[in-house]
């Protein structure tokens, strides 16, 4: 918390003359004067400079027009020369407490803080109720980190002027910096009560607001800041924050607009701003935030990544990867790009599963290797039948993917009665999908702003026995807490198709159509833990029905895809293309297109393998039943590689259609696989680009068993384990259980698969 700014800087006026030498001057001088310091202080400073400048010429030691042209200087921002003009008036006449509080105030503008408390001190010494001085003197504390000197500077000063605003403004911002909200509360009230208009106040106030997660205040206070200073960059800047907090992106987004126009060089509200604007889907003018903000600094990492963030969803990954390795070349040990990274690495088709296992590996290098040797000792008792203390944490617990899949396991597993659940949850904001969640933990735990170190610690005092990561390396996950090992066990599970790259972590959580037992063992620092499904699906229950196949009606093919843009590289627009040439009359739909609507690269990259546009039929992101409803245009699906779709592929189940997936040797490659085996269609299931084609071909040529197949799938993927959370709970119930009991005998971690035999229903005693 920065202290108040609005200061009275300088201590100017009519000052009398004291004998600046041994000898007086003549008594036109002291006239000069005068009428020097009057046109100064009715803004003719040339004629004053002038003035000042004769004085000197007469007298070069005369402390008060030494004194009036360092105040000028300083007006002039020539700090480092006021400094010297007033050390020579000093010298002339050491006894006036406002030569020395005006070389402090310049000192502390050259933020030269340890001289500027000795001048201040000076000043208190030959005035000791110089309230001026008083004040600022707790403002170059502050500024040292010396608060409780502080507080002490700005108390004196309080009880000389009990209603001194900004003195009551700067201890309350003190109180603030510290962590005492409620004293800062009421001292930030005591200023606004003797200065109703104090826009900096407001603005603290809302700053305050915005930490308690109230955000509607903050918001107010904020807009009353700018009501009376419209022209302050800092509260639209914080305004945007509130507002981006509350949901409101395009208010947001206004208001970092705002602040690029008043302070046009800030490289941080372009970054910001650039972030929004991918929120709201607007690429194009996204990516052109973040350059302005990287032109503005070259050297901004975090800028770096969040660009890299942009090409990525854009599809352009190669330069999505040198940005982030930019990013990391400025801050090595930047853990969220090194993060975003690995998943940019991830949808690589150029990336072998070696090298994707060897750059996870070096995050766990890099980011474990501290702690490894220092982890605290866990007093968790090992009796192995005990009830559990389970905790999950995840930044995604709202309307998210990964919200959709562990609610309804939720439901289920929380009526375990040899289980305490608790959520660790990383993110402020909240909706419906939040209420329903919290319902299902015994305990909620918001832990927005706790850095890795203290959640680590809070784990432990909350005597979590096995931990769960749900995000691995996606947006806002805490691998670096995971690190310092804040349970006795630990596992990853559905947030992020790949190793952690961690040794902390004990487990990792699929089934066995999704890592087949040891083929893929050795790609994962973690030991396979394999349930009866990777992750439960439930679909819309305002799913519109399954219609006739397109085909049928139509006389032609149309194929889809609902995947993000970002996976449609070259080869994959390539290998779509070779059936959609082998089929004229064919077409392609694709989803989930960019709100910006820039479509132009898809289209480029198609009309490259000879597939006019008029074959492509491209749709914004939507709805969810608007979305559900484009699949009644879609015969057959098309799936991306290396990293297959997952949730659009069970959608696409639902609504009766298959997916053709090319599988692949890494666990991004296997899902699609992994979900069409639940339901039984291997003869979906490509080996290679070769056989995707064939196999396109083939089912294209049996429209009766495609329309038969389509009127029964939605039948047979409810019967599938993906669509029985219930089944995939009393799983994990069981699975925790072996974890625990292997932990509590001495025993390492070791791949498993859960037997179906074993596993009990809600609130049964698990079964050893």
């Amino acid at each position: 918390m920065s202290p108040q700014k609005r200061q009275k800087k300088i201590a100017a006026g009519r000052q009398r003359p004291n004998a600046p030498s041994n000898k007086r001057p003549p008594c036109n001088i002291e006239q000069a004067l005068v009428k020097a310091i009057q046109n100064h202080q009715t803004g003719n400073l040339q004629q004053a400079e002038k003035i000042y400048e004769d004085i000197l010429a007469i007298d070069p030691n005369h402390a008060e027009t030494l004194h009036a042209q360092a105040i000028m200087t300083c007006q002039r921002g020539q700090h480092a020369a006021a400094v010297t003009l007033f050390q020579k008036a000093i010298h002339g006449n050491p006894a006036k407490a406002v030569f020395h509080y005006n070389l402090g105030n310049a000192l502390k503008d050259l933020e030269r803080f340890d001289e500027a408390v000795p001048c201040y001190e000076h000043a208190l010494l030959l005035n000791p109720d110089y309230l001026d001085a008083l004040n600022n003197l707790g403002i170059v504390f502050h500024s040292q980190g010396r608060l409780d000197e502080a507080l002490s500077a700005y108390q004196k000063a309080i009880q000389l002027k009990p209603d001194h605003a900004e003195a009551l403004s700067n201890l309350a911002n003190t109180l603030h910096t510290q962590g005492r909200l409620q004293e800062a509360l009421l001292y930030y009230q005591k200023a606004l009560e003797a200065k109703e208009d104090f826009p900096e106040v407001y603005n603290q106030l809302g700053n305050i607001f915005f930490k308690q997660n109230k955000l509607e205040a903050a918001i107010g206070c904020f807009r009353y800041a700018l009501r009376i200073n419209p022209t302050a960059a800092e509260y639209h800047f914080n305004l945007a924050i509130a507002l981006k907090n509350q949901g409101k992106s395009e208010e947001a987004i206004a208001a970092y607009q705002k602040v690029v126009e008043l302070e046009p060089a800030s490289a941080t509200a372009y970054n910001n701003l650039g972030n929004l604007l991918r929120d709201r889907g607007r690429l194009t003018e996204a990516e052109t935030s973040l350059r302005r903000a990287l032109k503005l600094n070259p050297n901004y990492a975090e800028a770096c990544s969040n660009l890299a963030n942009i090409l990525q969803d854009q599809g352009r990954l190669s330069e999505a990867t040198t940005n982030y390795r930019r990013a990391l070349d400025i801050t090595p040990d930047f853990a969220e790009a090194h993060s975003n990274l690995l998943f940019c690495l991830t949808q690589n088709a150029t990336m072998d599963a070696e090298t994707l296992f060897s750059e996870h590996c070096q995050f766990g290098a890099q980011f474990e290797a501290p702690f490894r040797a220092n982890s605290p000792q866990l007093t968790n008792s090992p009796d192995p039948d005990r009830t559990l203390q389970i905790g999950f944490v995840s930044g995604d617990f709202y309307r998210h993917a990964v919200a959709c899949f562990i609610e309804p396991i939720l439901a289920h597993l929380s009526k375990y009665s040899q289980l305490s659940l608790h959520a660790y949850s990383n993110n402020a904001g909240e909706d419906a999908v939040t209420l329903d969640i919290k319902g299902h933990f015994a305990h909620w735990h918001l832990i927005v702003g706790l850095s890795d170190e203290a959640l680590a610690e809070k784990i432990r005092a909350d005597g979590i026995d096995i931990l769960i990561d749900l995000s691995g390396h996606t947006a806002k996950n805490r691998l670096l807490t995971f690190a310092r090992k804040p349970a006795p066990v630990q596992a990853s599970w559905i947030g992020y198709p790949c190793t952690t790259g961690l040794r902390a972590m004990d487990y990792y959580l699929a089934d066995r159509f999704l890592l087949p037992p040891a083929r893929l063992d050795n790609q994962f620092t973690e030991k396979i833990v394999r349930l009866p499904a990777n992750a439960p699906f439930l679909p819309s229950k305002n799913a519109p029905p399954v219609n006739i196949l397109p085909a049928m009606r139509n006389g032609y093919i149309t194929f889809g895809s609902f995947n993000r843009p970002s996976k449609l590289s070259p080869s994959i627009i390539s290998l779509w293309s070779q059936l959609l040439r082998a089929l004229p009359d064919s077409r392609m739909l694709l989803g989930a297109i960019p709100q910006d609507g820039n479509v132009d690269a898809l289209i480029d990259l198609f009309a490259r393998e000879h597939i006019v546009q008029e074959r492509i039929i491209f749709h914004p992101r939507c709805s969810m039943n608007d979305y559900l409803g484009l699949h009644q245009q879609v015969d057959i699906c098309l799936d991306t590689f290396p990293y297959n779709g997952g949730t659009t592929t069970c959608h696409a189940l639902w609504m009766g259609i298959p997916t053709l997936t090319l599988t692949g040797d890494t666990l991004p490659g296997r899902t699609g696989a992994a979900i069409l085996e639940h339901v039984g269609l291997k003869d979906f299931i490509a080996s290679d680009k070769d056989d995707f084609v064939q196999k396109g071909l083939k089912w294209t040529k049996d429209l009766a068993t495609l329309a038969h197949l389509r009127a029964e799938l939605r039948g047979r993927f409810e019967r599938s384990a993906p669509v029985q959370p219930a089944l995939i709970a009393a799983g994990l119930e069981r699975a925790l259980r072996i974890m625990w009991q292997r932990w509590g005998a001495g025993q390492p971690p070791e791949s498993f698969e859960v037997d179906l035999e074993e596993i009990n229903s809600p609130g049964q005693e698990s079964k050893t």
